[in-house]
């Protein structure tokens, strides 16, 4: 599987099933996309900002489901087995993305798998095993956090830099240089999450000493 990164803004993602998983599906989704959760019963506590429908679809309903709701993408959510192939045959019928919560290993074209994510501001790190571990991928996750701390910020920081140096006229070459001597500066990343504008000061001095040695 090629992972890729989809922007849901303006999409509808339907979920069929509202149990645990169906919820945390829901909670992921809701916040860039509209939800559409359809479910006889809601258990869980949260599912973020999704439409509930009450409903319980047997799998011959399911294509009047996915017809009525247009999604992007469906994700079978259910403990039918019937139901669920009935939801992933409706979007092969509709070319639209299907997430199989019950199955993981083989899968069919258009499968997706939800990857486990760390997010940091605008820096985003997923991590798939395609569905063979999931435990491994929560783990991995965890790992990973503490090591993109202050990413976000960072990545804000690199873009103002590479705008101003554009403005001042700066070769293409010498800003991939000095972006990348500050991505990979030491006392850089120390200072990030302090606050104030010792991050920028630090970068600004980072930028001109690479700059310097390219004169």
């Amino acid at each position: 599987m090629i992972p890729l990164y989809h922007d849901f803004t303006d999409e509808t993602v339907l979920v069929v099933g509202g149990g645990p998983v169906g919820a945390r599906k829901a909670r992921r989704f809701a916040r860039e996309a509209r939800v559409v959760v359809v479910s006889p019963e809601f258990p869980a506590d949260d599912y973020g900002d999704a439409d509930r429908v009450r409903a319980a679809p047997t799998a011959e309903d399911v294509p009047v489901w996915v017809e009525r709701v247009d999604p992007a993408l469906v994700v079978a959510a259910t403990d039918d087995a019937a139901v669920n192939d009935a939801v992933e045959a409706a979007a092969q019928e509709r070319s639209v993305l299907i997430n199989r919560a019950d199955r993981s290993g083989d899968r069919e074209v258009g499968s997706v798998v939800v990857p486990a994510t760390v997010r940091d501001d605008d820096v985003v790190v997923s991590v798939s095993t395609s569905g063979a571990s999931p435990a491994l991928s929560k783990e991995l996750r965890k790992r990973i956090q503490s090591d993109i701390d202050g990413a976000g910020e960072l990545a804000t920081l690199t873009a103002e830099v590479r705008e101003e140096l554009k403005r001042r006229g700066v070769d293409a070459s010498a800003r991939r240089d000095a972006v990348r001597a500050v991505v990979q500066s030491p006392r850089v990343w120390k200072v990030l999450g302090t606050g104030g504008a010792k991050p920028r000061r630090t970068v600004d001095a980072v930028v001109e000493s690479a700059l310097g040695d390219k004169e």
